[in-house]
């Protein structure tokens, strides 16, 4: 009868290598880079959703922003990007970049929680960005940002 221990050995090594390169996967898609922004004078520090698992997710699920001022996303080509309140639990200013300068704002826009994905609302800038930016609801009006503006980009 042939000894079967070296297989089972290099099957538990292998088994245990697929656990931890899926943990590994898992923690390093869980963690969010961060940027420092100029925004109508004031330096904030956001998440960057820049891949599409992150710009999938956004703020869906949170019940705020925490200690981030809000959430940069960044896109792979610049178009007309639509942005939606999945699963989100409080109001946004939503701000369209081309570059660094606003091209389009969409101000206090309600959440939409346990809305279906077919009947959520469908936000569209009037011009093509490369970035759009998710403020707290009313800092538009709080600041006066206008489209034109131009929003600095420090650490990213």
């Amino acid at each position: 009868m042939k000894e079967q221990k070296p297989f089972k050995t290099w099957h538990l090594i292998f088994l245990i290598l697929v656990i931890v390169i899926s943990i590994g996967h898992k923690i390093y898609s869980s963690l969010w880079p961060k940027a420092t922004l100029k925004v109508a004078g004031q330096e904030m520090r956001v998440l960057v959703a820049d891949n599409y698992n992150h710009r999938l997710k956004g703020w869906s699920g949170r019940k705020d922003m925490g200690k981030y001022g809000g959430m940069l996303f960044v896109f792979p080509e610049r178009s007309n990007h639509a942005m939606v309140m999945r699963d989100m639990h409080f109001p946004l200013d939503i701000i369209w970049l081309d570059g660094n300068k606003i091209v389009d704002i969409a101000p206090s826009l309600p959440p939409e929680p346990g809305i279906s994905e077919e009947q959520l609302t469908i936000y569209r800038a009037r011009a093509a960005s490369t970035l759009v930016l998710e403020l707290p609801a009313g800092f538009k009006d709080r600041t006066g940002l206008k489209i034109g503006d131009i929003i600095e980009i420090h650490k990213y």
